[in-house]
């Protein structure tokens, strides 16, 4: 018996041995998260072409891209129902326009419910009143929202997380306007004057024009225009505001050009 098991025990220590050399070869196992050992996080990967992927669409706006650090990050909002918001006055908001009317916005709190709020704060705190449409395509849409007039400008609060939905971009639609980066909307928006699909879940639509269209076709296009129409008065029709006197709802007239007499044609050169 003492020969059977002799050479028994000294393959068990042999093996154990061999294991445990093995073991010390083995290398360690990743961290648990994305970063590698030297803390930084992977690369992203290139698109299919070996190019990196693209950049969104060019926006009907050309404000400012917005700061990460001042994004507003959006809140889970109530689920709402066409039910409840359809024809309600709290959801809906008049444009008192200086093409001479009211136009009427159903606004969609269901799928946007942060922007619609944000324009109804910024509306009931009076920030678009007297605000022009400073960027007016004809056959595509016209821009407003930037106290500046300059396509650059925008309120004081922080920008907002996309909230892109299947709305499509039908002839009236309001959607929110944005540079670049997908979450930098804050005050600026436009009214569709024809469809463009190319714009759906590019923009946050938040509303459509159901009554006064004729003031919006009626607004000055340009790129600026030389006359800027503009937004006499914006008021959430829950708050019952009368629209301004006919007299206020008139447009700005542009610069006369000095009359140009015979005599001006031969006066001598200075």
């Amino acid at each position: 018996m003492r020969f059977i098991f002799r050479p028994l025990l000294t393959t068990v220590m042999a093996f154990g041995l061999t294991a445990a050399a093995v073991a010390q070869e083995v290398p360690s196992a990743p961290p648990p998260n994305p970063e590698d050992a030297t803390g930084q996080p992977p690369a992203e990967a290139p698109a299919d072409d070996g190019e990196a992927a693209p950049a969104p669409p060019s926006p009907p706006s050309d404000a400012p891209a917005a700061d990460p650090a001042t994004t507003e990050v959006a809140p889970v909002a109530p689920a709402m129902t066409p039910d409840q918001y359809m024809g309600n006055p709290e959801y809906m908001l008049d444009l008192d326009l200086s093409t001479g009317g009211r136009v009427v916005i159903q606004l969609y709190p269901d799928v946007a419910p942060n922007h619609v709020e944000r324009v109804k704060q910024l509306t009931r705190s009076g920030f678009y009143d007297g605000v022009k449409f400073h960027r007016v395509i004809d056959g595509f849409m016209a821009q407003t929202g930037d106290p500046t007039a300059t396509g650059q400008g925008g309120s004081d609060l922080p920008d907002l997380a996309a909230e892109f939905n299947d709305r499509p971009h039908l002839r009236g639609t309001v959607a929110m306007a944005r540079a670049n980066d997908p979450n930098s909307a804050n005050s600026q928006f436009f009214i569709m004057l024809q469809p463009r699909f190319s714009l759906d879940h590019n923009y946050t639509v938040f509303g459509r024009v159901v009554s006064g269209m004729q003031y919006v076709d009626a607004i000055h296009k340009g790129e600026p225009p030389a006359v800027m129409s503009r937004m006499v008065q914006v008021s959430v029709a829950a708050d019952k505001k009368p629209m301004p006197p006919a007299s206020m709802l008139t447009e700005d007239k542009p610069a006369a050009a000095s009359d140009i007499t015979a005599g001006d044609l031969n006066a001598p050169i200075q």
